[in-house]
C-alpha cells in the first residue's frame, strides 16, 4: 500500500504507478482466465457427455437386441444372462448395475438380484416417454449416472431398461483440468505482474531523474541532467530531458539578467540617494548665497547683517539636519527646535531667485502668528521641494500661491502653482496612505518622493489635486506634536 502522510492509503488512486499498473495486469488476467477456464470446462464437460451417450446408446443398442424377444416371452434367466454377457463386453463402462423392467415397471431381470428382487416395484430416478427413448442424467456429487431405455414392440412400449454408470473419472479428470487451469493461470498472472512492475519501474526510471532534478531546484540552484543520462536524441525522454536542459539554461541566464538589473538598480539606487542629497543641501545654500550677496550690497545696514546672519545659521544648522538624516539611514537626529512663523517666512527668500528667474508672482499668506509644535526641519524640508517644483513647473509669468493656517490644531499647508498638473501616477501615488512604490521614471519624482517620506515621518498627510483650468494644489495637514522626537522613517530604501 501507499504511504500518505504516514498512514495507509487503500484508496487505488493514491498508489504509485509502479504498483497500479502490475493490480491492471492482475485484474485483467484473472478476468481472462475466468472466461477461458470456465469454456475449456465446458467444452471438456459437453466432450465428456457426448463420449458417454456414445458408449451408453452402443451398450443398450446390445443388450436390446438380445433381451427384446425375452422380453415377449418373459423368460428372465435368459435376460439375466444378457445382463451378464452384456456387462463383460463394455468394457469402457463403469456399469454398477442393470435392470429391465415391464410395462407395469415391475422386475424382470437384474444384473443386482439381491438390490433389485424379481417382481418388485421399480421406483425409477430417470423418466421419460417413447419421444424420449433414451435418457441420461448424471450425478456428480455422487459420481454417477443413471440412463433409461424404453423397450418397444410394434410402437408399443413393452418394458424399459434402467442402469447406472460410475462416472468419477470423468469427474476426477475434470478436477484436474480446473486445477491445472488454476496453477497455470496463477503462475501466468505473476509472472506478467512481476514483469509489468519491473518494465514500468524501469520506464518511470527517467521521470525519477527529471523528477530529482526538479526537487533540487526547488531546494536550491537549478541544474542541468548529465550528458551520460540524456540518452537517444529521438527518444521521448531524450527530447523531454534536452527541453529541461534547455529550460534551465534560459532560467540561469535569467537569473543572471536579474542579478546584473539588481546591480544595476543598486548603483541606481545610490545615484538618487547622492541626487537627493545634493538637492536637500543645493537648497539651504541657495538661501544663503542669497544671504552673501545681501552682506556684500548692503553690509552696512545693521537689519541687513542680522537678518543674513540668522538666515545662513539656519542654512548650516539644515546642511548638517540632511547631513545627519543620510549618517542614521533617513532618520533625522533628535530635533528639539520646534516649527515657527518666522522658518515657514524665510522659505520665501529661499526660493526668491527663482521667483525672480522667471518672473513669476509668489502670492505669500502665512496666518501662524508664532509657532507650532511639530519639528521644524522635515516640514520646511518638504515645503521648499513643493514651492521649487512649483516654480519648476510654472510658466514664466504664472502665479505660485504658498497659504500656511490652523484648523482644529492642525497646521494646514498649501501650495500650488499654475503648472500642466501631476501626472496620473505621481498623483496616487502622493495620495496613497501605505504604498511604498516610487513613481521615478528617468529623473522625474525625486522631490515628491522626499516630500512624502517627510511627512511620514512626522504623521502628516499630503492629498494633491489637479485643478482647473490648469495648475496643481498640495495640501500638507501637520498634527501638533507632545515631543520633539520625530519617529522612524518608514522609508528605509529608496528602491
Amino acid at each position: 500500500m501507499a504511504l500518505r502522510a504516514g498512514t495507509i492509503s487503500y484508496d487505488p488512486r493514491n498508489w504509485p504507478l509502479s504498483i497500479r499498473v502490475p493490480c491492471v495486469v492482475v485484474v485483467l488476467m484473472l478476468t481472462v482466465s475466468t472466461v477461458i477456464s470456465d469454456r475449456v470446462l465446458s467444452r471438456l464437460a459437453a466432450t465428456q457427455n457426448r463420449h458417454l451417450s456414445e458408449l451408453t446408446n452402443a451398450y443398450l443398442d446390445g443388450i436390446t437386441s438380445s433381451i427384446l424377444p425375452h422380453v415377449l416371452r418373459d423368460d428372465v434367466w435368459e435376460i439375466y444372462d444378457a445382463l451378464k454377457r452384456a456387462g463383460s463386453r463394455y468394457k469402457g463402462l463403469d456399469v454398477n448395475w442393470t435392470t429391465v423392467v415391464d410395462a407395469d415397471n415391475r422386475v424382470i431381470a437384474s444384473s443386482i438380484p439381491k438390490k433389485f428382487p424379481l417382481q418388485s416395484t421399480f421406483a425409477p430416478d430417470v423418466s421419460g416417454s417413447i419421444a424420449e427413448q433414451t435418457q441420461t442424467m448424471l450425478y456428480h456429487a455422487t459420481g454417477t449416472a443413471r440412463f433409461r431405455r424404453t423397450l418397444v414392440y410394434q410402437d408399443r412400449s413393452i418394458g424399459a431398461i434402467h442402469g447406472e454408470i460410475g462416472i468419477a473419472d470423468l469427474v476426477a479428470e475434470r478436477w484436474d483440468v480446473l486445477k491445472a487451469l488454476i496453477v497455470t493461470n496463477a503462475i501466468l498472472t505473476l509472472v506478467l505482474a512481476g514483469f509489468g512492475y519491473l518494465a514500468i519501474r524501469r520506464m518511470l526510471r527517467p521521470i525519477g531523474v527529471l523528477s530529482g532534478h526538479m526537487l533540487d531546484g526547488t531546494e536550491g540552484a537549478v541544474t542541468k541532467i548529465p550528458d551520460a543520462q540524456l540518452g537517444r536524441e529521438d527518444s521521448e525522454f531524450g527530447q523531454l530531458f534536452r527541453t529541461y536542459n534547455s529550460l534551465v539554461t534560459s532560467v540561469a541566464e535569467r537569473e543572471r539578467l536579474l542579478k546584473q538589473l539588481a546591480e544595476e538598480e543598486r548603483l541606481a539606487s545610490l545615484g538618487r540617494l547622492a541626487s537627493g542629497m545634493a538637492h536637500e543641501i543645493n537648497n539651504p545654500l541657495g538661501g544663503m548665497l542669497n544671504a552673501v550677496d545681501a552682506i556684500k550690497k548692503h553690509g552696512d545696514r545693521a537689519d541687513v547683517r542680522v537678518t543674513s546672519i540668522d538666515l545662513l545659521r539656519r542654512g548650516l544648522k539644515g546642511i548638517r539636519g540632511v547631513v545627519r538624516s543620510a549618517l542614521a539611514t533617513y532618520r533625522h537626529g533628535k530635533e528639539d527646535r520646534i516649527l515657527s512663523a518666522t522658518e515657514l517666512d524665510d522659505l520665501a527668500l529661499l526660493v526668491g531667485r527663482e521667483v525672480r528667474r522667471k518672473q513669476l508672482q509668489l502670492i505669500w499668506i502665512n496666518d501662524l502668528e508664532d509657532s507650532f509644535a511639530a519639528p521644524a526641519n522635515p516640514i520646511r524640508d518638504a515645503v521648499l521641494n513643493l514651492l521649487l517644483n512649483a516654480c519648476t513647473v510654472s510658466c514664466k509669468g504664472s502665479t505660485v500661491e504658498f497659504r500656511a493656517q490652523l484648523e482644529n490644531e492642525r497646521l494646514q499647508i498649501t501650495v500650488r502653482d499654475e503648472g500642466p498638473g501631476l501626472p496620473r501616477d505621481v498623483s496616487d501615488y502622493l495620495n496613497a496612505h501605505d504604498t511604498r512604490a516610487l513613481p521615478l521614471e528617468d529623473h522625474r519624482g525625486l522631490g515628491i518622493w522626499v516630500v512624502k517620506r517627510l511627512l511620514r515621518e512626522i504623521d502628516g498627510t499630503i492629498r494633491a489635486t489637479n485643478v482647473v483650468p490648469q495648475g496643481t494644489r498640495i495640501k500638507l495637514t501637520i498634527p501638533a506634536w507632545t515631543r520633539a522626537e520625530p519617529k522612524t522613517s518608514e522609508f528605509k530604501d529608496v528602491a
